[in-house]
């Protein structure tokens, strides 16, 4: 499988003692800074390197946005925390010079399909991506808009003074590339917020950094038989903000409606 450009802006160099050298690409910014969710899929890789156990797959990962990156190298100090027979947890650290950027947690295990298991969640009925039209980019976009393809599919648009803080829709890179733990990681944080369907401009809400960000991956990836051209649907919800944050939702299925992940974070918001 061809490298895509998401892999080459993700990639880590192995610096010893579990430090990693990345270097923070501005084909991933929105207004103030890069994506959330293309800063997960680089904390996440430098995670699992740190693991090292692929039998491990991804359970969880929470995220503490502290400071806006600058384009240009940074580096991630990890840690594993604990290796147990279950479980292997493990931290890490972004930084650019003595300035903290972010930590990070994440949880890694293998499946255990004996245990105990129900299922009360279903993917919205939406038209397939074939029947939903490309996302149009905005008259001003950020350049992050240039690394997806985006179909709208649930919700009100974007500035549209809709009644519910909620949206969703069809993703993929631009590249084609297998949904994987790290897209899923990246797909958590990559359409618009779902604040903008209430909104009609963007006097309120312009930016809306990410304080946190967890995601709980509740399938081993890439699934049987993915295809490097699959699209994922997220559908995002927001139901409280209140003294200058906002919590929001997320889901995000396979074509054929298996939840991936589960996704919560909080943002700032004037």
């Amino acid at each position: 499988m061809p490298e895509t450009r998401f892999d080459r802006d993700t990639a880590l160099v192995a610096a010893g003692d579990g430090v990693y050298e990345a270097r923070i690409d501005p084909g991933w910014w929105v207004v103030v800074g890069p994506n959330g969710g293309y800063l997960a899929a680089i904390l996440l890789r430098a995670l699992a390197l740190a693991v090292g156990d692929p039998s491990r797959a991804p359970r969880s990962l929470a995220i503490h946005y502290t400071a806006p990156p600058e384009a240009g190298p940074a580096r991630v100090e990890t840690r594993v925390e604990r290796s147990g027979r279950a479980l292997t947890s493990a931290s890490c650290r972004m930084l650019q010079g003595e300035r903290l950027l972010a930590r990070a947690m994440g949880a890694f295990s293998r499946s255990h399909p004996e245990a105990y298991a129900f299922e009360d969640i279903a993917m919205p009925e939406v038209a397939p991506p074939e029947g939903c039209a490309p996302r149009a980019r905005p008259p001003d976009p950020v350049r992050i808009a240039d690394r997806y393809e985006t179909r709208w599919a649930l919700g009100s648009p974007p500035m549209s003074g809709g009644e519910r803080a909620l949206c969703g829709g069809w993703i993929r890179f631009e590249e084609p590339r297998p949904v994987d733990a790290l897209a899923v990681a990246a797909y958590s944080d990559a359409f618009p917020p779902a604040l903008f369907s209430r909104l009609t401009d963007l006097s309120v809400g312009r930016g809306l950094p990410t304080v946190d960000l967890t995601i709980h991956f509740r399938a081993d990836l890439p699934l049987p038989g993915a295809r490097p051209d699959d699209f994922t649907f997220c559908a995002f919800r927001s139901r409280l903000a209140r003294g200058g944050f906002i919590d929001e939702d997320g889901e995000l299925f396979s074509r054929e409606g298996v939840l991936l992940a589960q996704s919560r974070q909080l943002a700032l918001v004037r």
